[in-house]
């Protein structure tokens, strides 16, 4: 299975069997390209290290990682379920296919209408809405009363674990004074509400520590942690209709820095420590995100010209922050490489390049790359499959990036981006 893009003989770069360089021709630039095989053959080596056997497990892919269709499709194909933060994602989730009962709701404010939605979608609500607060709780019933419904809810468990300089303080979300989960002091009380309401049903205990963790440790500590507090409640005569445990998201992805551990890894981990507590009889959640996607999506950009100045050496390419924010928001670094790079070119035909894009802010710089010392006419940024196109915006006029769905060795569909035009006109006769 391949973990991102290759190259032919000639040296041309191939996402999924397709030549990038024919991407450029057909989709322009900036365009994301994705890997439907890739995403889906991550998925199945997950799927391997999770407990077999009928609802044993759920894979609940967070959709908000990337949202496109044909990737959400490609994943409720392996089997996933999903993971989701808003309304807007719940009903993406539903239109590619997912049941009502494979869908978990995160999300620390979620809105009323939001929650009506979810409790009543199918038969029974969906799968879980996850519980970030005491507060909540009183809220999900209320809604749940008006539907004439139960709502089956899950706890969130915040762990504290502060995961210090591991990862990036925004995506680090289990410690005392982050927004999310309910803190340990709480959760005596908020089983007892959850338990003791008619009109919920508790039917999971879940976690996150954070996002993009550089080993398995943390993440097998919150789940000790949530493991324990299972057993403590069920010990006790509680949780009595708990049908599984969630330990979230967060798997590794190697972005050029080095070995991460594989998602099967951290699943292989849990399910053993799971074991050891004699937890079996319940399902196992997991919700990646970044880890079944972001390998297999890249973001091709026209290299619009360089500016040498002194030993100033820029390479200004036609991608901006606005079409990826990672780089601006969390220090984050994609590799960049040429769409051709002719096998036998040496290190001397090489220059360290600082790669920013068009926008008119100084964070619209993509890092230092040592690319050919002759620019190439295109780049791709790599492993960008994750938070790029879902947090892409506007800003300076900016059109949306196009995107390209890769499946089978050629392009199985496309989207097409906004002209400025249209955009103008819009922003113009905005209030009229």
């Amino acid at each position: 299975m391949p973990m991102s893009p290759t190259r032919d003989l000639t040296g041309s770069l191939l996402l999924g069997g397709v030549r990038l360089s024919d991407v450029v021709l057909a989709a322009g630039t900036p365009t994301y390209v994705y890997d439907l095989d890739g995403i889906a053959g991550q998925a199945r080596s997950l799927r391997s290290a999770l407990p077999a056997g009928p609802n044993a497990h759920l894979i609940a892919y967070s959709i908000k990682a990337n949202a496109a269709g044909p990737i959400v499709r490609a994943l409720a194909g392996e089997g996933c379920g999903a993971d989701v933060v808003s309304g807007a994602e719940l009903r993406v989730a539903l239109a590619c296919g997912i049941t009502p009962d494979r869908i978990v709701y995160s999300g620390v404010a979620k809105q009323d209408d939001e929650l009506d939605f979810a409790v009543a979608c199918g038969d029974r609500g969906i799968g879980a809405v996850q519980i970030e607060s005491i507060e909540e709780i009183a809220r999900v019933e209320a809604r749940a009363r008006a539907a004439g419904r139960r709502a089956r809810i899950g706890i969130r468990v915040n762990p504290n674990i502060d995961l210090g300089d591991a990862t990036h303080a925004h995506i680090s979300t289990g410690h005392d004074d982050a927004k999310f989960g309910v803190r340990k002091i709480d959760l005596d009380r908020a089983v007892q509400l959850a338990d003791g309401s008619p009109w919920l049903e508790l039917t999971g205990m879940t976690t996150h520590v954070g996002s993009k963790l550089p080993t398995v440790e943390p993440y097998l500590e919150a789940a000790r942690i949530l493991f324990r507090t299972v057993r403590r409640f069920r010990e006790a005569g509680e949780l009595r209709a708990l049908t599984f445990v969630n330990t979230g998201g967060g798997f590794s992805v190697d972005y050029g820095g080095g070995p991460v551990p594989r998602p099967a890894d951290f699943a292989r981990a849990v399910v053993a420590e799971q074991r050891a507590q004699g937890l079996g009889d319940l399902a196992l959640y997991v919700e990646p995100g970044r880890a079944l996607v972001a390998p297999f999506g890249v973001l091709l950009a026209r290299v619009i010209q360089p500016k040498v100045t002194g030993s100033a050496r820029f390479l200004m390419i036609d991608a901006g922050m606005n079409d990826l924010i990672r780089p601006a928001l969390y220090q984050a670094r994609h590799r960049i490489v040429p769409l051709e790079d002719p096998p036998g070119r040496d290190g001397a035909a090489e220059s360290v390049w600082h790669v920013v894009g068009p926008v008119c802010e100084s964070s619209d710089d993509f890092g230092k790359h040592t690319l050919p010392r002759d620019p190439p006419a295109s780049v791709a940024i790599l492993d960008a499959g994750a938070y790029g196109f879902t947090m892409a915006s506007k800003y300076n006029g900016r059109q949306l990036p196009a995107e390209v769905f890769v499946r089978g060795g050629v392009m199985a569909g496309r989207t097409e981006r906004e002209s400025a035009e249209t955009w103008a006109r819009k922003r113009a006769m905005a209030g009229r």
